[in-house]
């Protein structure tokens, strides 16, 4: 049993931490962002008044954080991680955040005498519930190694791609794939739908072929059945595309169709779609074609 600090129980973070427990794992946590309720206290749960309490009872902590600068304040702000980590603990980010700002986080952790991994993961709600996370990892082998067994009560797909900020730019990689297959989807389905075509039996035949994605299948459906509801939503993956596109910018590399992807995100956010499913992206295209893939 290990005595892990675990900071962001909110939608995803709440989930993966149950399976931590399940584990056999003591846990610490704090009230920061998103405090643990009753159900979750009730278990093998220490809550502490402030992170940097929480990084002083833990041999490893783990961050499952909104953005970057939340990240930031809990690591270095007033009582932060960083005050209280012991000599050789770990500090687990597994929010999805800035891979540059990550690289920076990780020196300053190292020269307190700690090691750090970043660790974004993949698959939504449904994939921290059921444990079949897609975990992404930067940062030093032997860190990934201990921490290798904790990733693995909470996901399937466990791979250290490099060094500290490579996990944080393979979330941001798998980002700009999703919201351009998710368009994609949307323009082929509209298309199909405004030709004449019933748009349910296109999505299945197209399941069959070179066209056949996890997009096609799941949110393909959503934009067939109108089911909106979230999932993933549109202004948690507005912010990972604005990381793709300022990240980009300072490498000096365009990204064309990941900024019309973010527009179309904006378009649904000035409807009032902030909170949709990211499948509503074709909601954007809908309205400049007056035409709905399906009815409501």
């Amino acid at each position: 049993m290990a005595n892990i600090g675990f900071i962001g129980l909110g939608i995803m973070g709440r989930p993966m931490a149950e399976h931590l427990i399940a584990g056999g794992h003591r846990l610490h946590v704090s009230s920061h962002y998103k405090a643990p309720d009753a159900e979750l206290q009730a278990k093998a749960v220490t809550v502490h008044p402030t992170p940097k309490a929480v990084a002083e009872a833990s041999e490893i902590v783990i961050l499952m954080l909104p953005d970057t600068p939340q990240v930031e304040d809990v690591l270095f702000g007033t009582n932060g991680i960083a005050l209280g980590l012991n000599k050789g603990s770990i500090v687990v980010d597994m929010s999805s955040i800035s891979p540059m700002a990550t690289k920076e986080f990780a020196k300053r952790i190292e020269a307190a005498g700690s090691s750090y991994l970043d660790a974004p993961v993949s698959g939504g709600e449904v994939g921290a519930k059921a444990a079949t996370l897609t975990i992404m990892v930067g940062g030093p082998q032997g860190a990934f190694d201990t921490v290798k067994p904790l990733f693995e009560l909470m996901g399937k797909n466990i791979t250290l791609v490099g060094g500290n900020g490579d996990g944080q730019t393979t979330k941001v990689a798998n980002q700009i794939i999703v919201a351009l297959t998710i368009e994609a989807v949307g323009e082929a389905l509209l298309f199909a739908s405004k030709a004449g075509a019933d748009p349910a039996k296109v999505r299945q035949a197209l399941m069959g072929g070179f066209a056949s994605s996890k997009i096609l299948e799941i949110h393909g459906e959503r934009m067939v059945k109108r089911s909106f509801n979230p999932g993933f939503r549109i202004g948690l993956h507005q912010k990972d595309l604005n990381l793709a596109l300022s990240t980009a910018r300072s490498l000096g590399v365009c990204l064309p169709n990941t900024a019309t992807a973010q527009e179309l995100f904006n378009a649904c956010v000035a409807h009032g779609g902030k909170d949709w499913d990211h499948s509503a992206m074709v909601r954007a295209l809908e309205i400049m074609a007056n035409h709905q893939v399906a009815s409501s």
